[in-house]
């Protein structure tokens, strides 16, 4: 079986990467932009870093502020009428995994208007047209939307989150510039790193890995081991860091999916409205634990990056358990909450979630399959 790999067609990294937004728009023969955010990233003058270089350049665009953490489908549908009604030729996305992922759905369907529903764009969907085309701003560094052919929508009539994964909706260009993510609380910055370490970790332990995306993924968690701690400080390296971590791992599990952690995230964000990277966050460390007599050498692997003492004598079984436990260090390090209860989960609520969980798009590539009594009793031993 062929291995696939998509990435966008052209990524800009470092400080001043956003300089580089007018350029791409009109290089590209762009007209007119729909530039999708929130109104956080208005208020704090975020968004604006960009919005003001479009000013110089004289390009044309309107804002599209309406996006909500865990955006719904109700978001999407407001989205695309906006962008329609606008004449934009292109979407300039600017923000956290909830805009770029917003943005894709927009694109998608005002390009294939068959799934005007959203709904229908759960899973693979079977669309015909590369979506309108999307130049992708990260503010965080975790969910590496500007990377993927992913997006989480939510839906909120049935409770849950739906996952779709369409090769047309990637990117076009990627512009990841720490400068617009030094403005992130230590709270964010910790959920979204611990968001991208989990993204590494799955993404290399995933039934579907190979050697490029291992390659991909084992120098993501090196880098974020190192640099997480200090990025959540505020420190500018770390930040730096952080944003090439991210954008690393999102180049790898985007190919080769990723696997419990995420399944069982998604429900908890969708009944809660939890941020996704702290979802996340708190369950990596015990989903590692119930993983790891399922993956080979790899915990070796991933122990030596972290920097565990003697990972290359250590027996099989102890390399693991150090493993994990340097993940639980660093969650801990960080600030990441111990427990669900802390978010809000309730006990009698957790095996209708884990249904959810266990039938999530996410959960079957997990290296280790998960019945839904394993991942009830995995969800009470965290409250």
């Amino acid at each position: 079986m062929a291995n696939r790999m998509i990435l966008n067609e052209t990524s800009y990294h470092g400080k001043g990467a956003i300089e580089n937004v007018p350029v791409e728009f009109k290089a590209r023969g762009f007209k007119k932009a729909a530039v999708i955010t929130d109104k956080d990233l208005i208020k704090f003058e975020v968004a604006t870093k960009v919005t003001d270089l479009l000013d110089v350049a004289g390009i044309d665009y309107v804002v599209y502020d309406g996006i909500v953490p865990n955006p719904t489908i109700e978001n999407v549908q407001e989205g695309v009428e906006f962008v329609k009604n606008a004449g934009a030729d292109a979407i300039i996305a600017i923000g956290g995994g909830s805009p770029i992922d917003t943005a894709k759905a927009i694109g998608i369907i005002i390009t294939n208007p068959e799934f005007a529903d959203v709904v229908s764009l759960e899973g693979v969907a079977e669309t015909k047209n590369p979506c309108l085309p999307i130049l992708a701003v990260p503010t965080t560094s975790g969910t590496a939307a500007e990377v993927t052919i992913n997006y989480v929508i939510t839906d909120k009539a049935n409770n849950r989150k739906f996952v779709c994964v369409d090769p047309h909706d990637i990117p076009v260009v990627a512009f990841i510039d720490s400068d617009m993510m030094m403005g992130m609380p230590k709270a964010l910055c910790a959920a979204t790193g611990m968001d991208a370490m989990t993204h590494a970790i799955e993404g290399y332990i995933t039934k579907g890995a190979w050697e490029m995306t291992d390659m991909l993924h084992i120098k993501a968690i090196e880098i974020i081991g190192r640099s997480l701690p200090s990025s959540v400080a505020g420190d500018a390296k770390g930040r730096e860091d952080m944003a090439l971590a991210q954008y690393i791992a999102g180049m790898g599990f985007s190919n080769v999916g990723l696997g419990l952690v995420h399944g069982m995230a998604h429900p908890l964000s969708a009944w809660y409205n939890i941020p996704h990277g702290v979802a996340c966050a708190t369950l990596l460390p015990t989903v590692m634990k119930f993983n790891k007599d399922f993956t080979g050498e790899k915990y070796r692997d991933i122990a030596k990056v972290l920097g565990v003492a003697n990972a290359d004598t250590m027996d099989l079984a102890e390399v693991r358990d150090a493993a994990c436990a340097a993940i639980d260090a660093l969650s801990k390090e960080v600030g990441i909450p111990a427990t669900i209860s802390e978010l809000g989960v309730k006990e009698a609520d957790l095996a209708q979630i884990a249904e959810d969980a266990f039938r999530d798009v996410c959960t079957p590539g997990n290296p280790r399959d998960a019945s839904v009594e394993e991942i009830i009793a995995i969800y009470k031993s965290l409250m």
